[in-house]
């Protein structure tokens, strides 16, 4: 009977040892197709994300083709359709999850002013442009209005020259705007006979060169063509020739910076040991003379605490290093960023105010030199003084037709 008892008890012992198996094998069964079917959905969303930034690699360009529409249509739809997860996953050449998922305003707020019914006179407003909508809205449609209104029997037209920003605006907000030759193409098959064009430039650059370019091309289908000057007028040969262009951005700029700061005048700002950086674009053309210049005019107007610098670094003394060491020297020890630029778009938002460890918010503080970086985000643009230098450069081209 004992014998019995045992014999069962091993069965039992062994029947129980097996299913104990089987039930770990199952564990580790499902546990493996559980990481299998995870690999798999990181696989998938890794597909997905990485199919989103090809799409707007290949927009990323600065030529249009029969394609773009259709490009930034496709870009848009597979973005669209990512998950939140996938959307953060986007990483390409030039891609990235705020190509699509920045918030840089409302873009219905913007005309991009690419009408017909033109009539005979056009003003062509050309800006590189901007894909930052309210700084699009504030600076670049604050110059055409101001242009609007003091010259209603004109026609106000706008093109952009970066292809780049075109397709991102269009892409992301359905907003298209001209590139110069769709504008100029548009301005022909209307019937304009008087065209004048007015950059939004801020100096005789390498986009200034591409314009006159492009316009060249087509100055025999006008019977009249004028271009009006940039920002900062003529160039001149060193650092130290100056015009009234040149003064009276430095006073407009200055003064927006100071009262943007809360400060009643310039000597206020100077005397709580507050500096000014502007921060322009820079260039290797020969027109970068043109930042050596204005900082020759601020010191001509004595505004000994505003300094020029450019994300270039081109003229050299613009680098952001040597800006923070003229700063420190000058024994200031709070500073305020602020673009030198008709826009206030990626490069203020980013290479000035961004967080990264390269933008000159991030440098100056890391310099351990001052007790405060404040930044503010304002176009020349938008300011008022500004808008009437470019109406004031328009009506010197369109007299010039007269």
């Amino acid at each position: 009977m004992r014998k019995k008892i045992v014999a069962l008890l091993l069965a039992t012992a062994l029947v129980c040892s097996f299913m104990t198996g089987c039930g770990k094998n199952e564990e580790k069964k499902a546990e493996k197709n559980n990481e299998t079917k995870v690999e798999e959905t990181k696989d998938d969303d890794k597909a997905a994300a990485d199919n989103v930034a090809a799409l707007i690699d290949a927009i990323y360009v600065q030529e249009r083709t029969d394609k773009t529409d259709e490009q930034c249509k496709e870009a848009k739809d597979a973005w669209d359709a990512l998950t939140d997860a996938q959307k953060e996953m986007v990483e390409g050449e030039e891609a990235d999850p705020d190509y699509f998922g920045r918030d840089t305003g409302d873009a219905s707020k913007d005309d991009p002013a690419n009408q017909d019914e033109i009539g005979e006179n056009e003003l062509l407003v050309v800006s590189f442009g901007t894909s930052f909508n309210d700084s699009r809205v504030a600076d670049i449609k604050g110059i055409e209005d101001a242009l609007r209104e003091a010259y209603p029997e004109w026609s106000v037209r706008r093109a952009f020259t970066a292809q780049i920003i075109i397709n991102h605006v269009q892409a992301r907000d359905e907003e298209k705007i001209d590139n110069m030759e769709q504008a100029l193409d548009r301005a022909v098959e209307n019937g304009v006979k008087n065209l004048v064009i007015q950059p939004t430039h801020l100096m005789h650059g390498a986009e200034y060169d591409e314009l006159i370019e492009a316009v060249e091309n087509y100055k025999d289908k006008f019977e009249n063509v004028a271009i009006a000057e940039p920002l900062l007028g003529e160039v001149g040969e060193d650092a130290t020739v100056i015009n009234e262009d040149k003064k009276n951005v430095a006073i407009a700029v200055t003064d927006a910076a100071v009262k943007s700061a809360g400060f009643d005048s310039l000597e206020a700002a100077d005397n709580e040991g507050v500096a000014f950086v502007l921060m322009g674009h820079g260039t290797s053309h020969n027109a970068k003379i043109s930042y050596s210049q204005m900082q020759t005019q601020m010191n001509e107007l004595g505004y000994s605490n505003v300094f020029i610098g450019t994300v270039e670094g081109e003229p050299e003394e613009t680098a952001c290093e040597n800006v923070i060491e003229a700063v420190k020297n000058a024994g200031y020890k709070k500073v305020v960023l602020r673009p030198l630029m008709v826009v206030a778009g990626d490069h203020a938002n980013n290479d000035m105010a961004g967080d990264d460890e390269d933008s000159w918010k991030s440098m100056f503080t890391a310099a351990n030199c001052f007790d405060s970086i404040d930044t503010q985000i304002e176009g020349l643009g938008r300011i008022e003084a500004v808008e009437k230098m470019y109406v004031d450069h328009t009506k010197t081209a369109i007299d010039s037709i007269n």
